[in-house]
């Protein structure tokens, strides 16, 4: 993958040739459990389901009938900013398209590069430069999410680093416990993209913030395109804690700059039969949201081809 600004991405997402989906290494459904206004965590029923990573920009109007035309039930909606108008848009056509909002996922303010040097310095909470800025950003994300009955809240968390004993770690950390405590009281998840750490260090993380209404967003080909490990072996560390899902595929990192290369679902190192499999036994019941990183009429055809191979592995 080239040096890559995902906020272009989701701007032009929405307003692609064919139907433009956004990429995310960072939002999927928030999965089986809804953390209500009491703090309280109940099971959904709705069991596993297909989804689809949408960029909204600024026709909510054509994101979601993407999805919708697709014959999905869900979606992840991502953004780069959400005005009055905006959200008043998408709540209704959300209602009128019958999809499900599964998560609501956002980035910035500031730059965001999806490398192996400037990552670190740009992505998520890590980066002290735009630590405060992200947290409010978050927040109003947060309060957006509620607004519309959007369960979970995903972003990158950053370059989470691996040595606890890590200054930047530590403050990570009370960055995370700011914004997850934040959703707890507005009654959502948060989830934090699998990918830019090791899984150990991720479930670090977690057991260190401490709070109960977290989860972890299994990109199954970021773990792979970062060289962070394989998303099957994952689940052995972070499989409880998976409360969504952007299935994708990719193939590992050839150099030491540039990330490893995304592909269609089947021609990378992802092994879904498995995957599935093992999260069935998880008793996973969130959504199974398909990114197809490039834009146009072969996204959608590798799209439709990935919704009926997903759905073979879901019914099986």
């Amino acid at each position: 993958m080239a040096l890559h600004n995902r906020r272009k991405f989701i701007q032009s997402s929405a307003t692609a040739a064919g139907f433009g989906l956004v990429a995310t290494s960072g939002v999927g459904h928030f999965a089986d459990v809804v953390v209500g206004e009491s703090g309280n965590a109940t099971r959904s029923d709705k069991g596993m389901r297909l989804g689809l990573v949408v960029g909204l920009g600024n026709d909510p109007e054509a994101a979601i009938k993407k999805v919708h035309d697709l014959g999905l039930p869900t979606c992840q909606v991502l953004a780069e900013e959400i005005n009055d108008d905006l959200l008043k848009r998408l709540k209704l056509v959300l209602d009128r398209y019958g999809v499900e909002a599964t998560a609501l996922g956002t980035g910035g303010p500031g730059p965001l590069v999806y490398d192996f040097y400037d990552g670190p310095l740009t992505l998520g909470l890590v980066p002290e430069t735009y630590r405060g800025a992200r947290i409010e950003h978050l927040k109003q994300f947060s309060d957006y999410a509620r607004q519309l009955g959007i369960p979970a809240l995903h972003t990158h968390a950053g370059f989470i680093p691996e040595d606890p004993n890590d200054r930047l770690y530590r403050e990570s950390i009370e960055a995370f416990k700011e914004i997850v405590g934040y959703c707890r009281r507005n009654g959502q998840t948060f989830l934090y993209e699998a990918g830019t750490e090791t899984p150990v260090t991720l479930l670090r993380a977690i057991e260190d913030v401490g709070l109960d209404n977290q989860g972890v967003n299994l990109d199954t080909a970021n773990l792979i395109l970062y060289g962070k490990g394989n998303p099957l072996d994952a689940l052995d560390v972070i499989g409880p804690w998976v409360k969504g899902m952007h299935a994708k595929d990719g193939l590992y990192p050839t150099g030491t700059r540039e990330l490893g290369r995304e592909v269609p679902i089947g021609q990378g190192k992802v092994d879904f039969p498995r995957l599935i499999a093992r999260l069935k036994e998880l008793n996973y019941r969130g959504a199974v949201s398909i990114e197809r990183e490039i834009s146009g009429p072969q996204q959608i055809e590798d799209i439709r081809k990935e919704k009926t191979y997903l759905e073979k592995l879901i019914a099986s």
